[in-house]
């Protein structure tokens, strides 16, 4: 259960920074630029938690696929960025993806 406690915080602080990183305007914003760095140097530290338990590429696949998925729900919602129906169906093809590498793989760390 640990290891998806640190993969939630390494998830959290990935989309945080991400979607600070276009406020940060090419880092020429100072605190958003902060949190672009500090969220990121957090990211990679719940990431190599996580990596104790769990297959790199499960934890990385898992990471990246919901980070995209927030990620794009929080551009849409801060930044106004209406995904198509292209990248709508692209992402709930991620969301599966996900979705069955927890409920199937033996690697996973569950």
């Amino acid at each position: 259960m640990k290891t998806y406690i640190f993969l939630f915080l390494a998830i959290i602080s990935e989309i945080i920074a991400t979607t600070a990183l276009k406020a940060s305007e090419e880092f020429t914003r100072l605190w958003p630029s902060v949190i672009v760095i500090f969220g990121y140097a957090i990211a990679f530290y719940f990431l190599s938690l996580t990596l104790r338990k769990m297959d790199l590429g499960i934890a990385y696949a898992i990471w990246s696929g919901v980070g995209i998925v927030l990620v794009a729900v929080l551009g849409a919602v801060f930044y106004k960025q209406k995904p198509d129906m292209p990248a709508v169906i692209g992402i709930v093809l991620i969301i599966i993806g996900v979705i069955v590498i927890n409920l199937f793989s033996k690697n996973s760390g569950h």
